[in-house]
């Protein structure tokens, strides 16, 4: 029965994940931007990298290889939606910032994306959201643990 009961749980996971792809991307769509586009940008927007992040750290936080990565930052620059330079503490790595382009369209999707969430969550109430986000976290810790015994 347990066994049974995880299948179900990570395969609604599964699932929830593609349909965030599938269904994020379309709330996007008229900005022509993708849902991992959007975690990008988003990254990048938020105060506490005013000054940017190098693609280790972006990687990091987003929990995606550097392989997904690369296609994805060069898009973004085709765009000029973000700019990669030089870092200056490590002439070897780069640092990824947003552009004002990239920081305009920012403000443009955010009300766009708040809207997707009123819908995407909508009968869930605000001490739903915070159990499911302790949930969450649970898993991905837990997770990121087993990552990193595999990796050892």
């Amino acid at each position: 029965m347990v066994d049974e009961l995880s299948n179900k749980l990570f395969f609604r996971l599964y699932q929830t994940a593609n349909m965030l792809n599938k269904v994020g991307s379309r709330a996007l769509e008229s900005e022509q931007i993708t849902t991992q586009q959007w975690s990008i940008i988003g990254a990048l927007s938020r105060e506490t990298v005013c000054s940017g992040m190098t693609v280790s750290e972006l990687c990091d936080y987003l929990m995606v290889s550097r392989q997904n990565m690369t296609g994805l930052l060069s898009r973004l620059e085709e765009r000029q939606l973000l700019t990669r330079t030089i870092d200056p503490s490590d002439n070897r790595s780069r640092r990824i910032s947003l552009t004002n382009k990239g920081k305009e369209l920012w403000d443009v999707i955010k009300p766009l994306i708040n809207d997707f969430y009123d819908h995407s969550l909508q009968g869930m109430s605000f001490d739903d959201r915070i159990a499911c986000v302790h949930y969450m976290n649970k898993l991905l810790q837990n997770m990121k643990r087993l990552d990193k015994e595999q990796n050892t």
